[in-house]
């Protein structure tokens, strides 16, 4: 069948009105990206029994400060196993919070501003070759959703295949945000 110009017109016309109706359907039903009343501090989102946010939404206006993947300190430089020299994943978690801890308060921040943590775990051979979670879990658990801090970031955690050293279990990167009232000179 050959259609006539008549007929494109009114196949096009019925294609555009569909597609119309899609994108009116779609609005419909997607929430709005934007919160109804501005923020101005970071907002954390999620179950409250959780240790963790599921979320947290940030203000447009806020500077933040990430740092990159940070890793534990040596705590002993002559240790013969690498629990000698970093300890395990508790304590090496322990390490980079501290350490990142010592990043923030450089920036004239705290462990309070954190917003986000990325973890990543290895494999843990006194662990039979398993991610220790639960010990990441309880070095967390010292520095957020505590009395004295208590943030619940939204968190990643990865298990992950190695690290650069063979010696590391953990290595954590963070997010965090710049007070509102900070000043940004």
């Amino acid at each position: 069948m050959k259609m006539t110009g008549k007929m494109k017109v009114i196949t096009g016309a019925v294609i555009i009105s569909c597609l119309a109706a899609t994108a009116s359907v779609y609005a419909a039903v997607t929430p709005n990206k934007y919160p109804l009343a501005p923020i101005h501090e970071p907002e954390f989102y999620g179950n409250p029994s959780s240790s963790i946010s599921s979320a947290v939404a940030m203000p447009g206006s806020l500077a933040t400060f990430e740092t990159s993947g940070t890793v534990p300190s040596v705590v002993n430089k002559d240790g013969k196993t690498i629990y000698e020299r970093y300890g395990d994943t508790e304590k090496q978690g322990l390490s980079v919070l501290k350490n990142i801890e010592t990043l923030l308060k450089e920036q004239g921040l705290t462990m309070k501003d954190v917003t986000y943590l990325r973890v990543y775990i290895a494999p843990d051979a006194a662990k039979g070759g398993k991610f220790d979670f639960d010990g990441w879990n309880k070095a967390y658990a010292k520095y957020f959703n505590t009395k004295e801090n208590p943030v619940k970031v939204a968190r990643s955690t990865v298990g992950v295949a190695s690290l650069v050293s063979s010696d590391w279990l953990i290595e954590i990167e963070a997010v965090a945000a710049y007070p509102s009232n900070h000043n940004q000179d």
